[in-house]
């Protein structure tokens, strides 16, 4: 950023994520940073539905500093939704377990914050358990290459325990260094924008967000839009719950009100995770912009490759993070010509509008998660006959995918390669069979193998081995590298320098 000596342009609280694996204390260290830092009766449930949170703490010179967390899951298959955290955040935290070290979900947490170029500080939680091994949990990180102080590295880390409070001074006092290293600036002048962290549906309430503001100011009455949706600022929370009139830079609200532009489809458009929204004083610049950022999707999706077969999903989810994660992994079910694709997701059961848009395609698949299938919905399908499927557990929801793309992909021929032979020299031939000398150039020949013959990396014909030979011996195989003598069923003569390739055809 260039140096400007505008007012409006201040230092701004970092906001941080902490990342690692779930079973590491992430969690732990959360819940003890924000009930330290809020008063009796302010930590409602709020807190958890907005995976953020706002804390004060008084720096080296004692001056009062805010600091944002972001909540991001632990779970292997909400990498994505790590990765955002890690985008979202100036500052990342990767904990890791004394009693445990480094492991496969804190070496992904790593790479995501690597990745998005986020600064960060080690945390090695759990001093005070037995069995803890700061030692060995320190080798671990850097076997890893994490270098931490002290190890060859200049990582900051800190030895804390989340559950007794061991550290937790230092800690945040750490980031309040890094964060003075990093300069945050922040323009107040500006209209909010900043990332969704979380978003879902109330009966009550209707679509609501969660939002941590990156730069400038949301004041009440202004328009709020992510992707397609958009939300007036009538209503919005902090952390607490507490109405606001007014939200700056690093601040995590809540905004209730959403609504979509495809509503006549009959969808319920939730913002998504990770996706970045902008706000405006007024209705019409927020529409000016959904119009224009529509424009730009429609062109960019018309220069996308379009596979010969595409199989329809539609993916319900109980909230909108599972659901992003979900996506993800159905969208690693792929072949050359055939993908899954996701037609209509949403939050919520699966509703009887949800099979009436099956009904235009009877390929389609219904998915839910965390669901259910509603009684209108069950009785719709018994004329439509599309295919439903609910899961609790996410691996079985994928294994069940995959065996379905197995089934409904396109089948193809394959021609596998057992193994060539290259001709010597060519002998006698009767009306429908030649004897020639070769040598094996990969796998094993054996008799009654079915053989192409290539000349010049073109087939001529196809054949059958009759019959083979090895010091004047009949044989049933010979193996790569040797050289033998072999009777073909072969309408045309072989030539010297001819590849005979023995083969299969796999329907797959």
């Amino acid at each position: 950023m260039s140096k400007d000596t505008s007012k409006n342009i201040i230092e701004r609280p970092p906001v941080v994520a902490v990342m690692g694996h779930v079973d590491h204390g992430k969690s732990t260290l959360l819940d003890y940073i924000r009930k330290s830092n809020v008063v009796a009766g302010e930590a409602g449930g709020i807190t958890q539905h907005i995976s953020a949170y706002e804390v004060s703490h008084k720096n080296g010179e004692g001056v009062m500093k805010k600091i944002t967390f972001l909540d991001t899951p632990g779970h292997a298959a909400f990498s994505n939704m790590r990765q955002r955290g890690a985008k979202a955040a100036d500052i990342a935290i990767l904990i890791v377990a004394a009693d445990d070290g480094v492991n496969k979900q804190t070496l992904e947490a790593y790479q995501s914050i690597i990745e998005s170029k986020t600064p960060f500080v080690v945390a090695i939680n759990k001093i005070d358990k037995n069995g803890a091994d700061i030692g060995r949990t320190k080798n671990t990180l850097v076997e890893n290459g994490i270098y931490i102080e002290g190890y060859g590295g200049d990582i900051s880390c800190v030895e804390i325990s989340a559950k007794n409070g061991t550290g937790i001074e230092e800690l945040l006092e750490t980031i309040l260094l890094t964060a003075e290293m990093e300069e945050l600036k922040g323009d107040l002048s500006k209209p909010a924008r900043g990332l969704v962290i979380e978003s879902d549906m109330d009966e009550k309430r209707g679509i609501s967000a969660s939002l941590v503001i990156k730069d400038g100011t949301l004041k009440r009455g202004m328009f709020v839009v992510v992707e397609d949706s958009m939300a007036a600022t009538r209503i919005f929370e902090d952390s607490n719950g507490k109405s606001l009139d007014e939200a700056h830079f690093s601040t995590p609200i809540r905004i209730t009100g959403f609504s979509s532009s495809v509503k006549a489809l009959g969808l319920t458009k939730i913002p998504k995770i990770g996706e970045t929204f902008y706000s405006f004083e007024t209705k019409k610049e927020a529409e000016k912009f959904i119009e224009e950022m529509k424009e730009l999707k429609e062109t960019n999706e018309e220069e996308q490759i379009v596979r010969e077969k595409m199989i329809p999903v539609i993916l319900k989810t109980d909230v909108a993070g599972t659901g992003e994660a979900i996506e993800k992994e159905i969208k690693k079910i792929i072949c050359d010509d055939t993908c899954f694709k996701i037609v209509r997701k949403g939050v919520g059961d699966i509703t009887e509008s949800d099979l009436t848009f099956a009904n235009a395609d009877k390929d389609v698949i219904i998915v839910g998660f965390n669901v259910k299938t509603e009684r209108t919905a069950l009785d719709a399908n018994e004329q439509i006959g599309a295919t439903i499927k609910t899961f609790n557990i996410i691996y079985e929801l994928t294994d069940w995918l995959n065996k379905e793309f197995e089934i409904r992909k396109p089948k193809k021929e394959i021609v596998e390669i057992k193994g060539k032979v290259k001709v010597l020299k060519v002998f006698s031939r009767t009306k429908n069979s030649q004897l020639f000398g070769g040598r094996v150039l990969e796998g094993i020949i054996k008799t009654g193998n079915v053989v192409r013959v290539m000349r010049n990396d073109e087939e001529i014909m196809k054949g059958k081995i009759e019959g083979l030979q090895q010091n004047r011996s009949e044989v049933k195989e010979v193996k790569e590298g040797l050289e033998f003598g072999c009777i073909i069923d072969a309408k045309l003569d072989l030539a010297p320098a001819d590849i005979v390739e023995v083969f299969e055809i796999i329907t797959r």
